[in-house]
């Protein structure tokens, strides 16, 4: 058998795929969709991690049109000893004085400081 000399190129582009297949972190989006938003949540970190500090979430007024795209962050319970992540509870994403909650049962709260400002239940969309 002939063997076949690799150009140096040809060995560095095989490596920077490879790298790039090993580090690819699969995206997890889920879509809500309530009476008056259709709400699309992607958790932009690695396959198999509890929590995830980088979710976007992108939501759409169905009446209007209109979408929101923000940065946030999955929220859990936390076990006994008060530093492990227990139960998801669902997301959280922050736009100023406003703070978006999405929860695991479906429902979307927007609050304006301390004020419940909306509060619609959905249904996950598959």
């Amino acid at each position: 058998m002939k063997k076949v000399p690799f150009s140096s190129s040809l060995t560095t582009a095989l490596l920077t795929a490879t790298l790039t297949l090993l580090t690819i972190q699969a995206a997890i989006a889920e879509t809500l969709q309530t009476r008056n938003f259709r709400v699309t949540v992607t958790r932009n970190c690695a396959e198999g991690s509890v929590t995830c500090n980088d979710v976007t979430y992108v939501g759409r007024n169905r009446r209007t049109g209109e979408s929101i795209r923000l940065r946030g962050k999955t929220l859990h319970t936390l076990c006994q000893d008060g530093v492990t992540p227990c139960r998801f509870l669902g997301y959280e994403f922050r736009n100023g004085v406003y703070r978006y909650l999405v929860t695991e049962d479906g429902t979307l709260r927007v609050y304006q400081g301390q004020k419940l400002i909306l509060n619609e239940r959905g249904t996950w969309q598959t």
